[in-house]
């Protein structure tokens, strides 16, 4: 009866742990920056417990962007990271000079234009982030397009997913990079097909907004 005992308590454990490999007990890795913004004291708590092993992509550089690396991963196909990087650092590049020559041609504006290609990049995926969504809920046998928010989590893979799509469908005559930077620097700026994309996804919500209360029901 003990060894069922042992066999059922483990297999729980295990499935507690949603298969990961370090104990719960284990505490998540720290980066430089985030242990910078703690002292002394803070810090004694963590020397007798166990620490996971960081991610192969976390690094403390200021360089590092969680939104550049999810474009990064939504750019990357059949696991040829190496071209999906080129790819991405030739958008930035294209976005830098796009931005400098604008610069140069309106030295009245030279503090109002942004020459930071990461930034820019953010902004855009800000900027092309939808707040709703229709989702159909059937009720008494038919189908309703029901607006419901959408998750953070979602909201950034719409938006990125949106922008590369916009990019794809472009003249297949301009290499990708220059297709994709034009995108977010539309995007970045409030105009573009993807922000019409998503003005329309918030109208289309809005004209059923009817049917909002068959979320609940």
């Amino acid at each position: 009866m003990a060894v069922f005992y042992r066999i059922a308590l483990r297999s729980s454990i295990y499935s507690y742990r949603s298969m990961s490999m370090f104990p719960q007990h284990y505490a998540d890795p720290f980066i430089k920056r985030e242990m910078e913004d703690l002292n002394k004291s803070e810090l004694t708590k963590f020397y007798h417990i166990p620490i996971r092993a960081a991610l192969n992509n976390s690094s403390d550089t200021v360089f590092n962007d969680e939104i550049k690396l999810k474009m990064l991963n939504y750019i990357t196909k059949n696991g040829n990271r190496v071209l999906a990087r080129g790819l991405l650092s030739r958008t930035l590049e294209i976005i830098k000079r796009a931005q400098t020559e604008r610069m140069h041609l309106c030295p009245e504006d030279k503090q109002k234009v942004n020459t930071n290609a990461e930034m820019i990049l953010i902004d855009a995926v800000e900027n092309s982030r939808p707040l709703l969504q229709l989702t159909s809920i059937k009720r008494g046998g038919v189908n309703y397009q029901v607006p419901v928010p959408v998750t953070t989590k979602r909201s950034y893979f719409l938006a990125m997913k949106w922008l590369l799509d916009a990019a794809f469908e472009k003249d297949h005559k301009v290499c990708l990079p220059e297709r994709l930077a034009w995108e977010i620097l539309d995007a970045a700026h409030g105009q573009g097909r993807v922000i019409k994309k998503k003005d329309d996804v918030h109208k289309q919500c809005e004209s059923n907004r009817a049917y909002a209360h068959y979320r609940w029901s």
